[in-house]
């Protein structure tokens, strides 16, 4: 069906680097892993199954030579509002529904309609996820008790505020030191698994000089099994697929743009790589239709670590199956050990992952530009921020759609031009009063059918009985425009003027003979 050319001229040498980097980005996704969990309102071993699976089919199955798929930052709001509203068990089913859409959009080409989402939305919701993140780990960076998780942002925030007598000294030492090293480290060594460190470093900290004064995974979650859950297939049901179409349709559209985008960072960091859309969006729909069945979460394409198994001298999609290997091997060696990380350990990384995610210099940019664009960006900041996610895609794309409208209808241009002899000689019968000329510039289209429907009763106005309308420069038609162009020749009937067609486009051709509109001006009145 696919074919796979990711593991040409491989060797024994490009195996030894895929486990250097399988190694390494396994040890960056394990803390992000369980954090991406936890945020999303479920047990963080579901992040750690997420990792596992969907790491492996991705790295099988995708489309992109370095690929490492798992849990996303991009998806905690959509998937904690679905743990809130419908619970676990219909998260796996949107989950599900996510992974079958995203096959059909490969076999559909959807890949190619992803670039035409305009980046003003994008860029607003992702910075508002990043909001929704960092303010969604307040409440551990500051080990504040009492607090539920609530739907929307606002009740958060006001029951962080009331709870916030609560706070924990030790809680917010634990945060601290683990923001230090996520700041430090970077700058003296570079090299080494930044995450992870930023974890154990205070994690042993509370364990050794403030033991049992923090809340940890143990004591929130009762600890990580080390085993991988059994095979459970969701009780799926008509009312469940009414309640969760959308969110798993939103599931998947972020799934794919993330993803694409993702591939292409990877194409740009190694020279001549070239990932396959199609295979990609495949693969990451098998991987997120296996995934629930395991108990995993919706995962996509992370370029963060896709970035990290490339720095870390990836050759093929190996890499990405010893990332799940060395995961899976942790999961059942070591998770009960990861019972002792504190919460407060875990709130610096999701806040540091936020502010990365943040697209803070884009969002500032287009804000300042005070356009259409400035308005779609805020709008859908704000929606993902205080509504939910869904509304925001499709309010902001909306608002997109009616941005652009406007401003085609400003690029169709209808004016007077100059007649040539040859039109005079042609058409005039020696009275150049009874013909004029105009010229088209521009689309005909739903978007701009009303500029030119308003443009030509005053064409007709000028005495002329012959105008020759030079279309050269038409650059798009469609049923509305040619819808316009029908009234335009019925009211020339009407007041006894003749329409001449000049120059149209090659390509035009055929859909004026189609739509009857070559018959109904007449060959005659076609003329280059």
């Amino acid at each position: 069906m696919f074919k796979d050319n990711r593991y040409l001229d491989y060797n024994g040498a490009g195996f030894r680097k895929d486990l250097i980097a399988g190694i390494t980005v396994g040890i960056v996704a394990i803390p992000l892993g369980m954090a991406f969990a936890i945020a999303s309102g479920v047990k963080p071993e579901y992040g750690l199954y997420t990792t596992i699976i969907a790491g492996l089919i991705v790295a099988l199955l995708g489309g992109s030579r370095f690929q490492i798929a798992g849990p996303t930052g991009a998806f905690i709001p959509i998937l904690l509002a679905i743990v809130l509203q419908y619970g676990y068990e219909d998260l796996l089913i949107a989950g599900f529904l996510a992974g079958i859409f995203l096959v059909i959009m490969s076999f559909l080409g959807v890949s190619n309609l992803i670039h035409f989402v305009p980046r003003s939305v994008t860029i607003g919701f992702t910075t508002g996820i990043a909001v929704i993140i960092f303010t969604g780990q307040l409440g551990n960076f500051f080990g504040i008790t009492g607090l539920e998780k609530k739907e929307f942002f606002h009740e958060n925030m006001i029951d962080l505020v009331n709870q916030f007598h609560t706070v924990n000294v030790f809680s917010i030492v634990t945060a601290l030191i683990g923001l230090i090293v996520l700041f430090i480290l970077p700058k003296i060594a570079p090299r080494v698994p930044l995450l992870l460190i930023a974890l154990l470093i205070p994690t042993l900290i509370s364990i050794f000089l403030f033991p049992s004064k923090v809340e940890t995974i143990g004591t929130a979650f009762g600890g990580i099994p080390n085993s991988l859950p059994n095979f459970h297939f969701p009780q799926i049901t008509l009312e469940k697929l009414v309640n969760l179409w959308q969110p798993a349709l939103i599931i998947a559209a972020l799934g794919a743009i993330e993803s694409l985008l993702s591939a292409v960072v990877a194409d740009g960091m190694k020279s001549g790589e070239k990932h396959d859309s199609k295979r990609e969006l495949f693969g990451q729909g098998i991987a997120n239709m296996i995934t629930p069945l395991f108990g995993g979460i919706p995962a996509t394409g992370a370029i963060a670590r896709t970035a990290t198994n490339i720095r870390s001298g990836a050759v093929s999609p190996i890499s990405g199956v010893v990332q799940s290997v060395f995961v899976l091997a942790f999961l059942l060696l070591l998770a009960p050990y990861a019972s002792y990380i504190p919460l407060a350990a875990m709130a610096p990384i999701l806040m540091y992952v936020a502010w990365n995610m943040s697209a803070r210099k884009s969002f500032t940019h287009i804000l300042m530009i005070r356009s259409g664009d400035s308005l779609v960006l805020l709008t859908t900041f704000l929606l993902t921020i205080f509504i939910d996610l869904t509304i925001a895609v499709q309010v902001g794309i909306l608002l997109a759609a009616l941005s652009f409208l406007r401003k085609m209808s400003g690029k169709l241009d209808i004016k007077e031009a100059t007649l040539s002899d040859v039109e005079i000689i042609k058409f005039s019968d020696s009275d150049t009063s009874s013909l004029a000329k105009y010229t088209v510039d521009g689309p005909i289209f739903f978007g701009t059918a009303k500029v030119f429907e308003d443009k030509y009763p005053a064409i007709f106005l000028t005495g002329a009985r012959k105008i020759i309308l030079d279309l050269e420069h038409l650059s798009v038609i469609d049923a509305t425009g040619e819808a316009a162009l029908y009234a335009l020749l019925d009211d020339a009937d009407r007041a006894g003027i003749q329409i001449i067609i000049k120059r149209l486009p090659k390509e035009k051709l055929p859909l004026f003979k189609k739509s009857g509109l070559y018959n109904r001006i007449g060959e005659a009145n076609f003329f280059m």
